[in-house]
């Protein structure tokens, strides 16, 4: 082995070009749409007509306001206006769920009708024409007329005719009057500069002073411009859908019926009220009676089942009906309305007070409780936050900090001989790896072997021990995260893609330079004893690191060989492991040898067959080698990109290092040195070893043999 061998007036113009393409109006949607309707060209799905001069548009479309997913209706709405403004809508009652399944046509009866799955949802209902003979037009007035084709001015029906909420005035102003839910009328203006409706005209001014604007039971506060409703206490909304969309005169309706004219009721289980100060008194207080007092007027009301409020300012009111207009006041109104609800919806006092006094212990409690946790999760955090992992330095963690940076150990990287890996974060967002060793027995002489070995070396080709932690018989080591990934998960997976050869080479090379450091650079030698592609961890850009090593020996630098227990993996063990000889180095190398072979085709050695008839991939390696023709031991899925002489090289670098005689093998120094191209290397002869395991002779028996 001894010879292994810009300028200013064009800004101006170009300012000058972008104002004038923004004042001349855009007529591109108009240009390639229509505003005509027939029998043979109805419109449909996404489809919408534009009126002649683009300031209408008839289409489908849902309501903006809330609740309304799923409703489509077909409308007309002002075409260059950026806020929905619908101005009539056909199918009012009946909206569709499906545009895609739906069309707006002429029927054979002249009618213009809507249909969903061929069923007709809504039509003008107003002639009946001979077939083929009328039209649909959208006006830039805004109406949708249906005509004659023949003769323009005979009109069988238009939209103006069947009205919704909003009168459109023939004017350029673009201005409409709409008529709301509530009986409002509003006329408002489009500005275009604030691009919004903007109201000049509203009767009755306010919304609160429109009769039954909120409802029954319910309450209409704001001013003129703003105004809202809100169902009393007690009371919720009668129809929630049509709150949503904007319309509250269903109003609201009792939680909880009252309990008038239940006979031998309880004092406590009798209808109650509850005040409400400064307001406008509801419409039509039907009784009213002269020098009383609050708790005669309070009676009277409650010896009435139909009585369901009442208010006393001198004079007693009684309300016998649903309360309607009741409004809050901002002019400072000393009026005062008591509501009737059923007794549940009001605790009594006592109970109240029972109440208010357990919410207090259990508030007091609580905040005592929430300091004492804040305390020591402070406390925690700041424990975790001073740990620096950039000093080469081993932390010594506590249990529960452990739980509480892996999330209690809920997301598992892989599981091993000897416990499961977890993934966890630091307070500074850096990843780590912590194994927790299972078995107490066999996971203490990992963690000590773990920790005595690797637990104060660091190499680019060496994973780095972080930390570690002991408490009771609770083993955990911490790591530097490797986001790629072992070894064997890139090579015998189908389910990722191949490594490159380039990226293998790279690999092998890699893990060689870490087994040199373990070997003949460290204070003491470190045999690792189990080298295989499960222990090879890849980092960023496939960087290989060796891991894993609780069954690694140490070996001072006064002794070439030790006498210790059989340790590995079969498949990668050496001879001398076998017949029971002290190991040294080489048995690291053989091991290595052998997971080469796996890197050369992407197999398992016990599991290639390929179409020679050795089935044992390293004898075929020998003999492919002796022929030359090593193309045909790489990874079937590397067709391309193949460096023959690296191959060639690697190969016989596997050969070399699975030797029978360990001082045939090469160091890992060596086979760095040849890996990088600086030393040659010549042709390995075949280890009988290899033979042996070829002829199907099970590793144990290979000493009988020799």
């Amino acid at each position: 082995m001894a010879s292994w061998f810009p300028p200013p007036s064009c800004s101006l113009l170009l300012h000058l070009l972008v104002v004038v393409a923004l004042l001349v109006p855009s007529h591109g949607s108009s240009s390639n749409a229509t505003d005509t309707i027939t029998a043979s060209r109805p419109l449909t799905g996404d489809q919408k007509l534009i009126s002649q001069r683009g300031k209408f548009a008839l289409g489908f479309f849902q309501p903006q306001a809330e609740g309304s997913g799923g409703r489509w209706y077909v409308g007309i709405w002002y075409n260059k206006i950026p806020v929905q403004t619908i101005v009539w809508v056909a199918n009012r009652e009946k909206p569709i769920s499906d545009p895609a399944s739906s069309s707006l046509t002429i029927s054979d009866d002249g009618n213009i009708v809507l249909r969903q799955s061929k069923s007709v949802v809504w039509s003008s209902n107003s002639t009946n024409e001979a077939f083929n003979s009328t039209i649909a037009v959208l006006l830039d007035t805004g109406n949708l007329v249906v005509r004659h084709k023949s003769n323009s001015s005979h009109v069988v029906w238009q939209s103006f005719d069947d009205m919704t909420d909003t009168w459109l005035p023939d004017d350029r102003i673009l201005s409409r009057h709409v008529i709301g839910v509530s009986g409002q009328t509003q006329s408002s203006v489009w500005v275009e500069a604030a691009q919004a409706w903007v109201v000049y005209f509203s009767q009755p001014k306010a919304n609160c002073d429109v009769y039954g604007f909120c409802g029954a039971y319910s309450k209409c506060s704001g001013s003129a411009l703003s105004s809202s409703c809100s169902c009393l206490k007690g009371f919720s909304e009668r129809d929630p859908n049509s709150w949503n969309l904007g319309d509250p005169t269903a109003g609201c309706r009792r939680n909880v019926q009252l309990q008038c004219g239940s006979k031998g009721l309880e004092k406590e289980k009798q209808d109650r009220f509850y005040t409400i100060n400064s307001v406008k008194l509801p419409d039509k207080a039907y009784t009213s009676i002269e020098g009383t007092s609050n708790q005669n007027c309070q009676s009277a009301c409650l010896n009435n089942c139909s009585c369901t409020a009442y208010s006393y300012n001198g004079t007693c009111s009684l309300w016998y009906a649903e309360l309607l207009n009741l409004q809050d006041t901002i002019d400072g109104s000393l009026d005062n309305i008591h509501i009737r609800v059923a007794a549940s919806e009001l605790p009594d006092s006592r109970t109240k007070k029972r109440w208010i006094a357990g919410v207090a212990v259990g508030g007091v409690a609580t905040l005592g409780c929430a300091v004492i946790a804040l305390y020591f999760l402070l406390r925690r955090r700041r424990r975790i936050n001073s740990m620096n992992l950039g000093k080469g330095s081993l932390i010594s963690f506590k249990y529960n900090d452990l739980q509480f940076l892996t999330k209690n150990f809920s997301e598992i990287l892989g599981v091993g001989a000897f416990g499961s890996v977890f993934k966890g974060v630091l307070p500074d967002a850096t990843i780590m790896a912590v194994k927790k060793l299972e078995g107490l027995r066999q996971g203490e002489k990992q963690f000590r072997a773990e920790v005595s070995t690797i637990g104060t070396i660091q190499h680019v080709n060496l994973i780095q021990l972080l930390g570690f932690c002991s408490e009771g018989t609770k083993r955990l080591l911490v790591y530097e995260y490797m986001p790629n990934g072992s070894l064997d998960h890139h090579l015998f997976r189908s389910s990722t893609a191949p490594l490159s050869w380039s990226t293998r080479y790279q690999i092998a090379t890699g893990v060689a330079r870490g087994l040199t450091y373990l070997h003949e650079e460290c204070r003491d030698c470190i045999i690792h004893c189990d080298i295989k592609p499960e222990n090879i961890l890849l980092g960023e850009s496939l960087v290989p690191k060796v891991a894993d090593f609780g069954l690694a020996k140490l070996l001072g630098r006064d002794f070439s060989r030790v006498l210790t227990s059989m340790r590995g993996t079969i498949g990668y063990l050496a001879p001398e492991w076998i017949s029971g000889e002290a190991i040294t180095t080489k048995a690291d190398v053989f091991s290595y040898g052998m997971m080469l072979f796996e890197i050369i085709s992407g197999k398992r050695n016990n599991m290639h067959t390929g179409t020679s008839t050795y089935t044992f991939f390293p004898m075929w390696v020998v003999r492919k080698l002796v022929e030359g023709d090593v193309q045909t031991l790489i990874d079937s899925e590397l067709v391309t990109d193949v460096d023959l002489r690296e191959l060639e090289r690697v190969c016989m670098v596997a050969c070399w290092c699975v030797q029978d005689s360990e001082s045939s093998r090469p160091t890992m120094g060596e086979i760095v040195q040849i890996l990088e191209g600086l030393v040659r290397v010549e042709m390995p002869p075949v280890p009988r070893y290899l033979q042996v395991l070829a002829e199907g002779v099970k590793p144990s028996e290979v000493s009988n043999l020799s």
